[in-house]
């Protein structure tokens, strides 16, 4: 049963360096790109109360604005310039942000995860009351990887078979941090200083819906995946 109401942060800063102007150029003929996509996804939820859109981006304002007129869920929230800086610490974020909503559980996502839709985070929402049942603190969106991985020597890590070369499906899995949803209680951004407490529950998605835009190549395969969706 749901505890209290869970938030959405998402961060939306001007000046991206890896991928030019990718919260709002162009996306798969989506007018406001990734940003009006995933509002638009998120607004779908069931699960989730509030979306906080934290940006010191003009653009993105002007867009998040136009969407709040929409609905009261989404609140825009101007983010000071000292927060949006390249060397700017993640830790100074994230104690940011129970300054900003006072909902009692925090979901932090990204607009560059354009396939996790709104049936994505209220599943991950449903998982996490559950998991704080089962003695999890938090909650963190993964894919998972069983394939041969090697450390810097050259060594097989996740292999505990005796063979030399097992079958992928036997080799001990591994799980990515996909960016999609890192869900947390409040008082753990407060007392931790972490958007993830120490007993996480992996929430693992598959590769398309967990999808990240990172690189450029990455923004024209997500642009290809969504369009063949339609």
């Amino acid at each position: 049963m749901k505890r209290g109401k869970v938030a959405f942060f998402l961060p939306a800063r001007k000046g991206s360096q890896r991928v030019k102007n990718k919260n709002t150029r162009s996306f798969a003929g989506i007018e406001g790109g990734l940003l009006a996509n995933k509002l638009e996804q998120l607004l779908a939820t069931e699960r989730i109360d509030e979306i906080v859109l934290s940006t010191n981006d003009e653009e993105c304002l002007s867009i998040g604005r136009k969407y709040a007129e929409r609905s009261p869920r989404l609140r825009v929230v101007e983010r000071p310039d000292e927060l949006c800086l390249d060397t700017t610490n993640l830790q100074d974020l994230i104690c940011y942000v129970p300054t900003i909503t006072s909902a009692e559980h925090i979901l932090w996502g990204h607009v560059t995860t354009p396939l996790a839709d709104a049936t994505s985070y209220d599943a991950a929402v449903e998982d996490y009351f559950a998991s704080l049942d089962e003695g999890f603190d938090s909650l963190v969106g993964v894919t998972e990887l069983k394939n041969f991985l090697l450390d810097a020597e050259g060594r097989l890590i996740n292999n505990t078979t005796e063979l030399p070369w097992p079958r992928t499906q036997d080799l001990a899995p591994l799980y990515e941090i996909n960016h999609t949803v890192f869900l947390a209680p409040r008082e753990i951004y407060i007392e931790q200083r972490n958007r993830l407490g120490r007993r996480p529950k992996l929430h693992v998605m598959d590769k398309i819906s967990s999808m990240d835009i990172d690189w450029e190549e990455d923004f024209v395969i997500a642009e290809a995946l969504v369009r063949s969706r339609r």
